[in-house]
């Protein structure tokens, strides 16, 4: 699913109206239904309760009257409070002022409150609807806009945003000023950037996407470089499993992990590797970390290799690693080896040429910080998964509050310059291709923000190249299914104390919850 800026979404909707004839006030009575629709899937039939809806006097507004009128029809009692005199409303937002009027009478419309008023209907309120602002928002929230924002968050009333919660910039995702803390929101047409980015996460509750007929056409004809993962889009990279096959067929991971006391990085990622479906694992760890190795791991095959004084992989162990890798079909380097001086310059010669499809994560990452260089020597298009405080080092002269401030932009063009698939992790972790495509993922929790978590993201994308999916694929894939994983143990054990363990147990049932999903949508 593509996801959009909001001059995106004004083209589309202009192109609807103009060029396909469909009236603005006929998408308007399509969004309202949309969130009413979502309103009911959530909170179960309103009927009988009491619900307040702000309106704001462009679109947004027109949308919440629409809300209004379908909610005053499903016996609901409704309360409008409108922060503009009706006489500003202009085109399809006055024209739904006077369907809502006709239908309820205009002193049910409450134009221009006064604080004191917004506080008595909140306390007389079960739900509240934000139609405040919209997506055209590019100044701060201030004067009574600020202070009907402040009111609604400080109810405690479940909140359903129109489109986008007000105060939130729809490309950025920054807080304007204030802005409202919704429990749901109903999105029309496209998803909207900022949905997705920066603070605005904590701000958008659950995501309802409301169809209002935007032609298809129009929007593979837009140049959207941005995507919404889906577990639709994902059960289809997923290999499939034919009767006659055996672990040959699901390849060969090799994992070059752990050191004494990080034995647990090491094992995490080769059972990931194994829970996602590849055939074989072997892990090479230093000889000393070996045996603790073994012990962690049934099912996996562990291969010991030399050892510096501190008990980390020294670069002695160059020329074995190097058959390796190359006898496996992809490799998954860096939990657990440390940043000791041979290991780093061991990693640095590993890299040089790489002729396996690979993924490189904490350490290792480590280790490339002022050589990303070898990136563009690697043979195939290699995947690294940093955490943002990883990508500044990597990118330095940084430091990761900018990291965070522009996580897009920095993951695309770091992908580009560098021919490779870039990984952010963080909450919507980022999935950036030497292309110029970047994709979101919408699954995984705070439980989640806890040890050992990248190491079985960094198996599960490993073993999904060792597959053979292509290293974009492998790790859209990858991470979704990663944070649907995460999302299925906090259901089970709640995410105050989610341990990667707990992921590592819910992959096969994530595999089979999307396929499910997916089949019973195409029914």
């Amino acid at each position: 699913m593509k996801i959009v800026t909001a001059s995106q979404m004004q083209e589309l909707d202009r192109r609807t109206i103009h060029e396909a004839g469909v009236p603005g006030k006929v998408l308007m009575e399509r969004a309202g239904e949309g969130v009413v629709a979502a309103l009911e899937e959530m909170f179960g039939t309103p009927r009988g309760t009491t619900v307040t809806i702000f309106c704001g006097k462009g679109n947004n507004g027109g949308d919440g009257l629409v809300v209004a009128r379908l909610l005053r029809r499903r016996r609901c009692k409704v309360h409008v409070c409108l922060l503009a005199k009706p006489q500003d409303l202009r085109g399809d937002a006055k024209t739904m002022y006077q369907r809502f009027s006709k239908l309820t009478g205009a002193p049910k419309v409450l134009a221009n409150p006064s604080e004191e008023k917004i506080l008595q209907l909140i306390a007389q309120s079960d739900l509240l609807v934000d139609a405040l602002l919209g997506t055209g928002i590019s100044m701060p929230v201030k004067d009574h806009y600020q202070s009907a924002i402040e009111a609604m968050n400080g109810s405690g009333l479940p909140t359903i945003a129109v489109d986008i919660p007000s105060g939130i910039n729809a490309d950025t995702g920054a807080i304007m000023g204030t802005a409202v803390q919704a429990r749901l929101t109903a999105t029309f047409g496209l998803p909207k950037l900022g949905l997705y980015m920066g603070p605005a996460i904590d701000h958008v509750g659950e995501i309802h996407f409301v169809d209002i007929g935007i032609p298809d056409s129009y929007i593979d004809a837009m140049n959207i470089s941005v995507q919404l993962m889906t577990q639709s889009s994902i059960k289809d990279l997923l290999p499939d499993r034919k009767p006659s096959s055996h672990k040959g067929t699901f390849g060969h991971a090799g994992i070059i992990a752990g050191s004494p006391g990080k034995t647990g990085a090491a094992s995490l990622a080769a059972q990931a590797a194994l829970r996602v479906g590849t055939g074989l694992v072997t892990v090479a760890t230093p000889e000393s970390a070996n045996v603790s190795l073994e012990a962690k791991t049934l099912e996996v095959m562990t291969m010991p290799m030399p050892e510096t004084h501190e008990h980390t992989l020294s670069l002695a162990s160059l020329p074995f690693l190097k058959e390796f890798a190359h006898t496996r079909d992809a490799i998954g380097i860096g939990p657990g080896l440390t940043t000791q001086t041979d290991t780093v310059q061991l990693i640095q010669a590993l890299l040089s040429g790489m002729d396996r499809p690979c993924v490189i994560d904490a350490d290792a990452i480590n280790a490339l910080a002022g050589h990303t260089d070898l990136l563009r020597s690697c043979r195939s298009t290699p995947i690294l998964t940093p955490h943002p405080g990883e990508m500044a080092r990597l990118m330095r002269h940084t430091d990761t509050k900018n990291i965070n401030a522009n996580r897009l932009t920095i993951a695309k063009n770091f992908a580009q310059a560098h021919s490779c698939v870039l990984v952010l992790k963080g909450a919507r972790t980022i999935i950036a291709g030497p292309d110029g495509q970047v994709a979101i993922c919408p699954t995984g929790n705070p439980g989640m923000a806890t040890a050992g978590m990248g190491d079985v993201l960094t198996g599960m994308i490993t073993g999904l190249l060792a597959q053979g999916l292509p290293a974009m694929l492998a790790a859209k894939a990858g991470v979704f299914l990663h944070g649907w994983a995460g999302d299925l143990a906090a259901k089970e054990f709640g995410q105050a104390g989610l341990i990667a363990r707990d992921l590592l147990n819910c992959i096969p049932r994530a595999i089979l919850s999307v396929q499910y999903f997916a089949e019973n949508e195409q029914g």
